[in-house]
């Protein structure tokens, strides 16, 4: 196995293979179900693979996809020590001290914001996670989750913490575009301290980090694109596609479908026109600071 492979993470791992394999059996001129009859696999087994929604890749299985490819000596290299990756090396989110408080639909998420180089996000309600203090996250839970005990709620405001940590990555941190609603600014969440001190902590990332831009959509801008509620666009490297993640109170999933991304970034265009720029965002924010 070489280099590159060996250091990159399970999940970038796993979408690589997804997309490698699904461009071999393409351009074989095979449907999924015709190969997955072959391997008497399900047809979910095989979609599972090449959406890289599986958290563990068997070697045996790229094998025989590749055997089926004709794949060149080459690319089965690589596929397959993208596997062995997937088995021998686990993402923080896979440990056994936070995989019982995240929900699966946002173990996806988390798989693709790590590995992301440009996120686009639209908030109604929230701080965006990524940009949430300790306190802020806090709050939220014990308003959101109130049968949850101490330690629960310790461990679900370390995963949003941990997150955050693709903004300061060295290599190619995560380049952020959060709008959010001006009532996000005016919902106390929390005490007034926790409040201000959330606010200032945006502030203060806008100051410190060149690839965070912040945008307010102001009340005076009426009706908007966001009115049907949050969104968040990932971009990868190529040959990743874009993908966008949606989330409600009864769950949470992805969707790669182009329709749908294309959707959603026209709508986030037109909400960065439509938004406050992004010093004035931040004198509006100072000035909510101001009143907590």
């Amino acid at each position: 196995m070489n280099e590159a492979i060996e250091s990159a993470t399970p999940a970038l791992c796993r979408l690589q293979l997804g997309v490698a394999l699904r461009r071999l059996r393409t351009d074989k001129g095979l449907t999924a179900a015709e190969v997955a009859r072959r391997l008497l696999w399900a047809p979910s087994k095989l979609t599972r693979l090449e959406t890289g929604d599986n958290g563990v890749v068997e070697p045996s299985d790229v094998i025989a996809l590749c055997d089926i490819y004709s794949a060149a000596p080459e690319d089965r290299a690589v596929l397959e020590g993208y596997a062995v990756v997937t088995k021998t090396k686990k993402d923080w989110w896979q440990s056994a001290l936070y995989r019982p408080v995240i929900p699966p639909g946002f173990k996806a998420f988390l798989s693709l914001e790590a590995i992301a180089t440009q996120l686009h996000t639209y908030e109604s309600e929230f701080v965006p996670g990524l940009l949430q203090t300790n306190a802020y996250v806090r709050a939220i839970h014990q308003r959101a989750h109130a049968g949850l005990g101490s330690a629960e709620i310790d461990r679900l405001v370390e995963v949003r913490m941990t997150r955050q940590e693709v903004l300061r990555r060295a290599r190619a941190p995560l380049k952020l575009s959060a709008i959010v609603n001006e009532s996000v600014l005016r919902r106390r969440v929390g005490s007034a301290q926790v409040m201000r001190a959330q606010l200032e902590h945006i502030a203060e990332l806008a100051a410190d980090l060149q690839h965070f831009r912040i945008q307010v959509v102001p009340f005076e801008a009426g009706a908007h694109p966001g009115m049907n509620g949050p969104f968040a666009v990932l971009r990868f490297r190529e040959p990743l596609k874009p993908i966008v993640y949606l989330e409600n109170l009864a769950s949470a999933g992805v969707t790669r479908r182009e329709d749908d991304i294309d959707r959603y970034e026209e709508a986030f265009s037109d909400l960065q026109a439509m938004a406050s720029g992004h010093s004035e965002s931040l004198s509006m924010i100072h000035n909510a600071i101001k009143e907590f």
